[in-house]
């Protein structure tokens, strides 16, 4: 007994004739995927047939019967429009009309100059950091298809509106922790090129979810900069922030003074430790990380204390602007004692923020001077909606970090 054939949308065998049929008539790069190949001409037929499917159903009758007397509009011809395909090809297609104009095609919308798929695949490389001629040169080589500059920009253009409703939008009233930081990018500004920070503020949620709250490229910073952003987190719905967690940005900690009197400012250690060791020697190296660690993995504030003043005498001689360094920073050091360390290592470490910084910096390396502000808001929203993809499961061991929190800070969240 014969097998049976697997359920298809086309006929095989028909579709094996046309393939057949295309080899025969000269390269396949011309005949199945040229300019007037195969592939072009199914896909007009089929985008074709759908338009003429959705006439059919918009009118009530098919092509050929007699239309219904309750109904006045009746077929109109056919209008010719222009669509760009997924592969940067161009298709005249002849998109069916009513007499009344009442139609309106869902596949071929009214306006659409594209069809679904090109645009997205166009978007998709952008957020990964390539350039517009990168973007261009690679529809060329797997499309053999000249694709401009302009019309690349134009696509990646669609995102700023979704980008301003994302800044925009409305924000948790309570979140437990926020990491605060910053990178560098080169941006042409009237006609020079400088060097612009793009500021970051990424939150951890009630529920242990992370959740970036917004993006900002600023050429200087200072109090009353970082004073605008934590009002326009105000304004979004932001009451309350437990803990800052920042490292060396100027005005931060005025600010947030200001705007949130009543958070906690936790120096990253990560940077704390990353900075002191910019002054010592590789052979000295490995002994002062090992002692930094007694003081940031200390049991207590005071035990930290005694750690701190055990470096200072065995160092300071020849690396004096370490301990110095810690002593200066000593407030924002100690909120971490607190808690108990597998809390700090959510607070102290920002695996998180790090994590974020070195993507957004891989997105950035071939940009190697900007256009334009515009052009690092887009690069960097559509390489954070990339990164919050995998953004899927809480911070580890986020209830017990939850209920030492609501201890903590009681009456300002509920577990």
């Amino acid at each position: 007994m014969p097998r049976a054939k697997k359920d298809t949308v086309c006929d095989i065998d028909l579709l094996d004739q046309l393939i057949k049929d295309a080899y025969k008539r000269g390269n396949p790069k011309e005949t199945i995927l040229g300019e007037n190949g195969l592939l072009r001409q199914i896909t007009k037929a089929v985008v074709e047939r759908c338009l003429d499917g959705e006439l059919e159903e918009h009118l009530g009758y098919e092509k050929g019967d007699r239309a219904p007397a309750e109904t006045e509009n009746r077929r109109n011809g056919h209008s010719q429009k222009v669509v760009t395909n997924e592969h940067g090809d161009e298709l005249t297609l002849n998109v069916p009309r009513d007499r009344l104009g009442e139609f309106a095609p869902l596949l071929v919308q009214k306006h659409q100059t594209r069809l679904e798929g090109f645009d997205d695949k166009v978007i998709a490389m952008y957020a990964r950091g390539m350039t517009t001629r990168d973007i261009q040169a690679h529809l060329k080589e797997l499309y053999g298809t000249e694709v401009s500059p302009q019309l690349i920009s134009n696509i990646t253009d669609r995102v700023h509106e979704d980008a301003k409703a994302w800044q925009s939008r409305p924000l948790d009233g309570v979140y437990p922790i926020v990491w605060f930081d910053a990178l560098v990018v080169k941006v042409r500004d009237n006609q020079r090129v400088i060097n612009k920070s793009v500021y970051l503020a990424l939150a951890v949620n009630t529920e242990g979810q992370k959740d970036l709250l917004g993006i900002w490229i600023s050429e200087n910073e200072g109090a009353k900069y970082w004073l605008g952003i934590l009002t326009e987190l105000k304004n979004r719905g932001v009451r309350d922030i437990l803990i800052a967690c920042v490292d060396g940005l100027t005005g931060m900690n005025e600010a947030i003074q200001s705007a949130f009197p009543k958070t906690w400012t936790q120096r990253c250690i990560v940077h704390m430790v990353r900075n002191s060791l910019k002054y010592v020697s590789w052979k000295d190296y490995k002994a002062v990380t090992t002692d930094l660690k007694t003081i940031y993995r200390s049991a207590t504030e005071q035990e930290a204390q005694e750690a701190l003043e055990a470096f200072a005498k065995k160092w300071d001689k020849q690396y004096p602007l370490i301990s110095k360094s810690w002593r200066a920073s000593w407030a924002q050091v100690i909120p971490m004692f607190a808690f108990p360390p597998e809390i700090r290592k959510v607070m102290y470490t920002t695996n998180a923020i790090e994590s974020v910084n070195m993507t957004l910096r891989k997105v950035s390396r071939n940009h190697r001077i900007f256009p334009n502000d515009d052009a690092v808001h887009k690069v960097m929203f559509l390489a954070i909606q990339n990164i919050s993809k995998k953004w899927t499961m809480p911070v580890r061991d986020w209830r017990s970090a939850l209920t030492h929190f609501a201890i903590e800070f009681e009456g300002r969240i509920a577990v």
